[in-house]
């Protein structure tokens, strides 16, 4: 017995958002609702599907292991940076007497607002510091490194 080769009418049931969605893509592409369900229920039914939607997920584990290492180094680079401030400001600020002292707790929440104003335009419009220091930092060091004979 010949298989029929003329195609079968099915009626779905569709929720409203998902009915908005399709009708959305059928007309963005120029094809019919038909085509855009049989399609979709193809691809569900193929046996590639699975590994189809593991390639995706596959590929949103990538984005977030990216910019998981970017936190990492942006982090690094703030640990670091405090480091250096501390090491530096104990190094050079030298102990004041008590009626100085005062004055310079004073002065210093003064001191203090500026900076939280400045810091605050930088986040506004940057540029940021991190977007001037080298993506890898470890291998453009070594780079000099090298370049210098170390």
């Amino acid at each position: 017995m010949a298989k029929s080769h003329r195609k079968q009418r099915l009626s779905v049931y569709l929720d409203p958002a998902v009915m908005d969605r399709l009708v959305e893509h059928a007309a963005r592409r120029d094809h019919s609702r038909s085509l855009v369900a049989e399609a979709a229920i193809e691809s569900f039914l193929s046996p590639d599907a699975a590994e189809r939607q593991e390639a995706a997920i596959t590929k949103r584990l990538d984005q977030l292991d990216r910019r998981m290492t970017r936190l990492e180094r942006d982090v690094g680079i703030v640990v670091e940076s405090l480091a250096v401030f501390i090491k530096y400001w104990i190094a050079t600020t030298p102990t004041l007497p008590e009626p100085a002292a005062q004055a310079a707790r004073a002065k210093a929440g003064e001191r203090y607002d500026q900076f939280v104003t400045a810091l605050g335009r930088r986040l506004a419009k940057g540029p940021k510091l991190r977007h001037e220091i080298s993506e890898d930092i470890g291998e453009s060091y070594h780079r000099e490194s090298r370049a210098r004979g170390e």
